[in-house]
This record gives C-alpha cells, structure tokens and sequence, in this order.
C-alpha cells in the first residue's frame, strides 16, 4: 500500500458477508479458530493493481461464497460489530501462513503480575488501558507469513457485523514505541492492513503505518487508530476518506513476509489485539 517502493502481490480474501448497523467497539477476546481457503475448491479471481512509488503492485483474491470460516473470537460488543475469524489464505498448501488467536500474548489489561512466585500485582500496559474485560486469558491474534512475499498465500481475520459507516478502525501491536520502529511486530505500508470491501464493489486499503489519528505507545505495545477522516488507498487508484465509505467487509490482511519485499524489518509477523470498529 502506502510508503514502500518493492513490488509484490497482495493477497486479499474475501467471501459474501453480513453488514450490520453497529457500534464503535473494542474486541479482544476469542477463542482459536483458522479456515484455509482452499478447503473450498474454488479458484480465485485475480485483480491487477498498478501503483506508482507509493502503491505496491497487489492482487486481489475473490472467494466463492461458502468460504468456512469457524466460529471463533467472542467479542465485547452490545451490538453490531462483534467477532473476529481468524483465516489462512493458501490454495497451494504451503504450510507457511497462520493466523489464530492464543493466550497470553495479547495486550495486558488489567492483568497481574509476580514478582516473588507468591503474591500478585495488577499491571496494564499504559498503551492499552482499556480492552475486554471478559478476557481472561489475555488473548492476542497471531498473524504470520513465513518466506518470501511473492508466496500466494497470506494470513487474515474477518471483521463480522461490521457497521455500514466506520468513523474508526484500529488495534494494538506488539511493538516498541510507534508503528515506525522496526523492533517488535511487522507494521509495513501493506500488512497487517485492513481492506475495505464497499457495497459498490470498491476495495480500500489502510495499511500499519498510514499516518494516524491516534498512536499511544509504550514498552511493548502501540495503540493504533485511523478516524473518519483518514485516506484510504483504493484497489483501483484513488483515494476516500474512511468515514465516506459505503462499508460491505472488512478483513485485516497480513502478507508481507521475510523478504525484501518484507522490509524494513523483515520479520513476517505480526501480534494484534483490541481491534477496534
């Protein structure tokens, strides 16, 4: 997407889904669910993106309808936007995609902490002061793409019930500082990043390290969040305000793996937690 001058593709997953009127909501707790996409046996239509310097060349990868995706992340939600489903996108079965929710790697809240084996402290990591409360485990969503970018494979999770008008996406990283710093989780202009599925049929994209609105880090964790008024990057060329959106789906995509194409950092993972419509 934004600010990276290597060519690659990015995959992009998408099947038929719900769109619900909904609520701003922070999510965070889950349980481990993945659906790899080939399961389906259905072939992928591809979509060429030209992109100057700042837009990577990306391809988008439409599924049939009645991609399985199995139940998994319970949300805190009153209504409106409430799950998270961990997928691997991977037709050719390389094994070197995941995307799953696990215990204890998440972004503390409220959590406690032993100094002495014995007792216990509260501890909250300042970059997350707020997440779900019923999260009890301190979950994190694990997103990896191990070798190289060009791999036709990406690991994903699909935002469900997601409101037709968004005036703010984002989640927490596993990572020093700001999105900037190449310590920690990958936070390229490209992965982990949401795409955007319009009701016309459009496609957008908001990559890790498009210019925020808000950005609060601490030792081990960085609050991202895009507002209404953040540019997202079309399939086609062009550029939308996120609150203009007419939103269908949305999915977070993580593509970018070890290689150049990786950069700066080149680690090909990324841990997210309390993502936020």
């Amino acid at each position: 997407m934004v600010r990276a001058g290597m060519r690659r593709w990015l995959d992009v997953v998408f099947s038929k889904a719900l769109v619900a009127i909904g609520q701003r909501i922070v999510v965070c707790d889950s349980r481990n669910s993945t659906a790899e996409a080939e399961s389906t046996g259905s072939r992928p239509a591809a979509f060429p993106i030209e992109r100057s310097k700042a837009m990577k060349t990306s391809r988008l990868i439409s599924l049939a309808l009645g991609l399985l995706l199995i139940p998994a992340a319970a949300a805190y939600a009153e209504s409106g936007f409430n799950r998270v489903d961990p997928f691997e996108f991977d037709p050719a079965n390389t094994r070197l995609v995941q995307s799953t929710w696990l215990p204890g790697i998440g972004c503390p809240t409220d959590a406690r902490i032993s100094t002495d084996g014995e007792t216990t402290k509260p501890y909250t990591d300042a970059a997350c002061p707020t997440g779900d409360r019923r999260d009890k485990q301190n979950q994190g969503l694990l997103l990896v793409k191990t070798g190289p970018t060009p791999n036709y494979a990406a690991a994903g999770a699909h935002l469900r019930n997601v409101p037709s008008t968004v005036t703010e996406l984002g989640y927490d990283i596993r990572k020093l500082a700001s999105s900037l710093d190449l310590r920690g989780s990958h936070c390229g202009g490209g992965a982990p990043r949401f795409n955007i599925e319009t009701r016309d049929g459009l496609i957008f994209f908001i990559g890790c390290n498009s210019a925020t609105s808000q950005q609060t880090g601490d030792t081990g964790w960085t609050r991202l969040r895009w507002g209404a008024s953040t540019t997202a990057f079309g399939q086609l060329g062009g550029t939308a305000t996120l609150g203009s959106l007419g939103v269908k789906r949305i999915d977070i995509i993580f593509d970018e793996g070890q290689d150049l194409s990786g950069g700066p950092d080149q680690f090909g993972a990324a841990v997210l937690d309390n993502i936020d419509v």
